[in-house]
């Protein structure tokens, strides 16, 4: 099934969440959480990651993750992902406890379509540090899709995707996906060959990923917001509706969607120095923010 047919299926069952003028939401991507070892990409960024959460959480917030949180194709043990990420867990927990988390999953992280999975691995975790079981996800749910719908024009609609669908083994094959990551690309990427499941390192494969991403965003007149190639981008008014969160694992930085008073920017957080020459996290806003409305004024006519 090819992408376009794979977006309108998840399109069509996806839950609706209502936004308005008041709303705040911020929308990540591929994190890839792993497991501490030296595969493990988050590392790099965990302290920018949570500097930026603790802010959005505590500005009221929603949090909403584009797939790819965990790295599970590369890990087994969810435990363990969860140990030496504890902080980040911790703090998407306080996100979930308040409602103001979805989860979305993508190809790398797909065993979160499987309740049971969830039940079994994110209810709960053991500290060994505080010998202390923590509650994190009680009832926690995975979606393959999310739209936001405005609550004064519900045709204003917009789908949140990953952005995998319709790419074969990364999709209906991802088991074996898997298996190629993480018994053979995974060794062959130290001798300098390029994993080809992987858009975020193949370039050609992206540019046909975004080509198939737009053209169903443009045909449907629905505005989309994906992940999975790791490319920010932003869409341009009366020209597209296709926008891309990038990803939480750039060189020393993290990017991300935000939408606040009924308007989109993609921001970047980094450490960033201050003229005593001390560090901090900071955001930068790198486009918009540009109203909604502004993209669907000439779609429903």
């Amino acid at each position: 099934m090819n992408t376009y047919k794979r977006l309108s299926e998840v399109y069509e069952k996806s839950k609706v969440i209502p936004y308005d003028y008041n709303s705040k939401i911020v929308i990540m991507s591929d994190c890839h959480r792993g497991s501490g070892n030296s595969g493990d990409n988050f590392l790099n960024n965990q302290y920018i990651f949570l500097a930026a959460l603790n802010s959005y959480y505590k500005m009221g917030f929603t949090y909403i993750e584009l797939g790819d949180g965990d790295e599970l194709w590369e890990n087994r043990c969810m435990e363990q992902i969860i140990e030496v990420h504890r902080s980040t867990f911790e703090l998407l927990s306080k996100f979930y406890k308040s409602n103001r988390m979805y989860m979305i999953y993508g190809n790398h992280d797909m065993q979160k379509s499987d309740t049971r999975f969830l039940e079994c691995h994110y209810k709960e975790y053991y500290c060994t540090i505080r010998r202390t079981v923590y509650s994190l996800f009680t009832s926690m749910k995975g979606y393959e899709g999310l739209i936001l719908e405005n609550n004064d024009n519900k045709k204003n609609r917009i789908l949140l995707v990953h952005g995998h669908q319709g790419d074969l083994i990364n999709d209906r094959l991802w088991k074996l996906g898997r298996f190629l990551v993480r018994y053979i690309w995974r060794t062959l990427e130290i001798w300098g060959v390029n994993d080809p499941t992987r858009a975020a390192k193949n370039y050609r494969k992206k540019n046909k990923i975004e080509r198939q991403l737009m053209r169903w965003s443009k045909e449907k007149n629905i505005m989309l917001i994906a992940g999975h190639t790791h490319r920010p981008s932003f869409a341009q008014v009366n020209k597209d509706m296709y926008f891309n969160s990038g990803s939480c694992i750039h060189p020393t930085a993290i990017t991300a969607i935000e939408i606040e008073n009924s308007c989109i920017s993609l921001v970047k957080w980094s450490v960033m120095i201050r003229e005593d020459s001390s560090m901090y996290v900071g955001k930068e806003v790198l486009q918009g923010p540009t109203n909604l409305e502004d993209y669907f004024v000439n779609t429903h006519s």
